[in-house]
């Protein structure tokens, strides 16, 4: 069950919604910067950076770039993000894209200050000791990256995509333009929004939850503010060793897993997840509790169905029963399954993963 515990919150000082993007320049000369390194990937700098450093060289601002951001970032990239950082006279960074660009830009930032390799800060460890400011601006609408005190990145030298958190994670600046997600595919937009609904789900029935990460995760415009806050559940700890193994996109591994890990999880907070159903419209005000969960379930698998989610299988990945256990074994160590309303065994999250392969 909920616990609604104590809460302690960590966000962006600055957020700004809307057609924003035209306003970076004004969020850096009010934080007293001039110098930014932008990071990104390819795509994204082929489709709108023009638009970004546009309003940099209107305001006489000297910028630099990183654009060799990949796709679930490794250390080997972080490694190359920091050598851009270090090689000029920049005072922060711009993280633009989608959340491979900004938690890369967030790991840059951070191990600016920090000496030791990447893994040595993953959680259970928090990074409180901030490097250059980071102001993050997303291209997608889903990841939460941007308000979120969370950064993952994946090791090169074993399969592992570990989670890495504190105040050296937490923007100093959001910049929300909407504008940027018109240009994206549809898997992709299907798969960011499924990711924001996970999210939303997650912070709602997650044992860290409480008042403050509630209103965000009901109205679930913000609700990478709910879950920075309140945490990720079973869904996220299953879906990291999907993406380091099979390279999988983390909003598309979320996708597969919610149905399944919501029918597993319901009857351990049924208040929360037909409360969940009933604001989605997937219930009626009327309804049992037991009715809304079933409901809320027949709810996620239609909307798999009407987003042609495929499976694991689907896309050509096997898993072995070693792999499985491997798996189980990492989605323990990320942490996120004691935060879900049905805590499961090692054995559990292994049958999980095989019923949605």
């Amino acid at each position: 069950m909920v616990t609604g515990t104590l809460g302690r919150v960590q966000s962006p000082r600055i957020i700004r919604i809307g057609g924003a993007a035209k306003e970076t320049a004004e969020v850096l000369e009010q934080l007293g910067l001039s110098r930014p390194l932008i990071i990104t990937d390819a795509k994204v700098a082929n489709l709108h950076l023009s638009t970004l450093t546009d309003v940099l060289d209107g305001a006489g601002m000297v910028w630099g770039l990183f654009d060799q951001v990949v796709e679930d970032p490794t250390d080997v990239c972080v490694d190359a993000g920091l050598a851009a950082l270090q090689s000029g006279d920049y005072d922060c960074v711009v993280g633009f894209g989608g959340g491979s660009p900004m938690e890369t830009a967030k790991a840059v930032s951070f191990m600016s200050v920090n000496s030791e390799h990447v893994r040595d800060y993953k959680e259970p460890a928090q990074i409180d000791r901030c490097g250059v400011p980071i102001i993050l601006i997303p291209t997608t609408g889903g990841t939460g990256s941007v308000l979120t005190r969370w950064c993952v990145i994946t090791d090169t030298e074993s399969p592992e995509n570990y989670y890495l958190s504190g105040l050296a994670c937490v923007a100093t600046a959001a910049i929300i333009d909407w504008s940027f997600s018109l240009t994206k595919p549809a898997r992709i937009t299907a798969n960011t929004a499924v990711d924001s609904l996970t999210h939303a789900i997650e912070a709602y029935v997650s044992r860290r939850a409480f008042p403050y990460t509630d209103a965000f995760a009901l109205s679930a415009a913000q609700a990478g503010m709910a879950f920075s806050n309140a945490s990720v559940a079973l869904v996220h700890g299953m879906s990291r060793p999907i993406g380091a193994h099979f390279h999988v996109a983390h909003g598309l591994s979320n996708a597969m897993l919610l149905p399944t890990v919501t029918s597993f999880s319901v009857a351990a907070a049924p208040a929360r997840y037909s409360a969940r159903a009933r604001i989605m419209d997937m219930a009626e005000d009327g309804d049992t509790d037991a009715t809304a969960c079933a409901k809320l379930v027949d709810g996620l698998r239609s909307l798999n169905t009407d987003l042609a989610v495929p499976s694991p299988r689907a896309l050509g990945h096997d898993a072995d029963e070693a792999m499985l256990e491997i798996m189980a074994q990492q989605a323990l160590e990320t942490g996120s399954p004691n935060n879900n309303p049905r805590v499961p065994t090692k054995e559990e999250i292994g049958g999980l993963h095989k019923e949605i392969w």
